[in-house]
């Protein structure tokens, strides 16, 4: 609120006893429903963004330089924040990981991919300029680098998976980092990657190794030769078919870590070669795609969604997840990864049996909180929206 000094910001926050007499006052409406008819920017409890800086490094993608307000209270490298878009009236929601180093706070960077079928993606990168102004969440998520940092580390990236990746990869160069820095990226095409230039300049680093793998020119995809190259570290050797270990490898091996964030192959194929040479305690991932456990729901029963605006509203089951079934009802619940990450689409199921997608259990307590994204209804389901 910048129309305030310091001194009166300190006494007049949401938590104080003015904060929530105001608060009251202004019900039914949050107070930054007011402010933001002076100033997008001007925010009560709500951290918002704007837009300083646009570019389209490539035709896949748009990156966005963003001045965030008080509230935000930065990220570590790695993790997520949900930006808040408005599009022909209706706010959509969608999680993007920021891809500049994690000192930054007030600043941000977020590479945003467009993907065919994605609205939020294809909007901003058609349409974001700089001015436009966009609520963000705190950041979240575990994929972050460890505290203390592996004497070695090897990142692994491919597409989108790049933004969190190149995120690690400049918090420690940035902060001085003594370690080896390995970092092999998939892109399909040197005119799909919108970091090359960056990584080029890494590649120049005496401690830093950057392998770029072009797969629609016929770059080889992640197999057992590619990390012995890449990471020898990594490759102890085979002995009768069993994983082992040579005594002078054995340090090195042991502060190994891997980071991979990527498409759904590439984890098959990485989680796959750890697990056979027995390390996949050093692999940790990030997946933004929905990963399920294989058992579907069959259709059938009927879906009741009570709503505070419309009613009752009933749907005949036909086996997708609640989101999209409540979605194809015409309701617009709240949402933002759509894969079980962020949680913004939770709701309360009254009544009835849900399949969690993810890890296949079933519940049927009453008054659970699911999340409609990766919940399927199993015969009639009752929701609270």
């Amino acid at each position: 609120m910048t129309f305030l000094t310091k001194a009166t910001r300190r006494i007049l926050t949401p938590e104080s006893s003015l904060g929530r007499l105001l608060s009251a006052a202004l019900t039914p409406h949050a107070v930054d429903r007011y402010l933001e008819l002076v100033d997008p920017m001007i925010t009560w409890e709500e951290a918002r963004a704007r837009v300083v800086r646009v570019q389209r490094r490539t035709t896949r993608s748009v990156t966005l330089t963003l001045r965030t307000t008080r509230q935000f209270k930065g990220f570590r490298a790695g993790q997520f924040v949900q930006l808040g878009v408005v599009i022909d009236g209706v706010r959509h929601v969608r999680c993007f990981s920021p891809s500049c180093a994690d000192d930054a706070r007030e600043i941000i960077e977020l590479t945003i991919a467009r993907r065919p079928e994605g609205l939020v993606s294809n909007y901003l990168y058609k349409h974001a300029a700089v001015g436009d102004v966009y609520s963000i969440t705190p950041a979240t998520g575990s994929f972050t680098l460890p505290n203390p940092r592996p004497s070695r580390t090897l990142l692994i990236a491919g597409g989108s998976g790049i933004t969190p990746v190149i995120s690690m990869a400049r918090s420690l160069v940035g902060n001085g980092y003594p370690g080896t820095l390995t970092i092999l990226y998939y892109a399909p095409s040197a005119a799909e990657n919108p970091y090359a230039r960056e990584l080029a300049e890494l590649a120049e680093l005496p401690s830093v190794t950057v392998h770029t793998e072009y797969t629609r020119a016929g770059g080889q995809y992640f197999g057992p030769e590619q990390l012995d190259a890449v990471a020898p570290w990594m490759s102890p050797p085979q002995a009768g078919g069993t994983p082992s270990l040579r005594e002078d490898q054995a340090p090195a091996h042991a502060d190994t870590q891997t980071f991979l964030c990527g498409p759904p192959s590439l984890h098959e194929a990485v989680g796959a070669l750890y697990a056979e040479r027995g390390i996949s305690d050093r692999l940790h991932t990030e997946e933004f795609t929905l990963t399920t456990s294989g058992t579907t729901a069959e259709a059938g029963g009927v879906l009741r969604f009570a709503t505070s605006d419309k009613g009752t509203v009933t749907a005949e089951n036909d086996g997708r997840p609640i989101l999209e079934q409540a979605e194809a009802a015409g309701l617009q619940p709240e949402f933002g990864c759509r894969m079980g990450i962020c949680f913004a689409c939770s709701a309360v199921k009254t009544s009835g049996c849900t399949r969690n997608l993810r890890t296949g259990d079933e519940n049927d307590d009453p008054d659970q909180h699911i999340q409609l994204c990766i919940t399927t209804p199993v015969g009639d389901v009752d929701i609270n929206l």
